[in-house]
């Protein structure tokens, strides 16, 4: 987990690449807009979206309920969410 009072933007795209790394491996974060749907942009199905937002929990301690799946989309929409939900440290 990342241990900081904020974290940026920045560094949560960081571990948000890191855990679709391990998703997807050929996946190209160069590759892809912030408006873009990373299921879509990197072929994920919803059981590897399952795991990578299991992923963004161990690694950020975000716990993500299902009902706000529909909401995790884009890069943008993901970054918004995780900092709205993280806990200070």
């Amino acid at each position: 987990m990342l241990a900081t009072q904020t974290v940026s933007a920045e560094q949560l795209k960081q571990t948000i690449f890191e855990v679709l790394g391990q998703i997807a491996p050929e996946a190209d974060p160069e590759d892809l807009e912030p408006d873009e749907d990373i299921r879509e942009a990197f072929d994920i199905d919803s059981f590897d979206f399952l795991n990578f937002l299991i992923g963004l929990n161990e690694q950020l301690g975000v716990e993500i309920p299902e009902a706000d799946y529909g909401q995790l989309n884009t890069l943008d929409e993901l970054v918004s969410y995780l900092q709205t939900h993280m806990e200070p440290t």
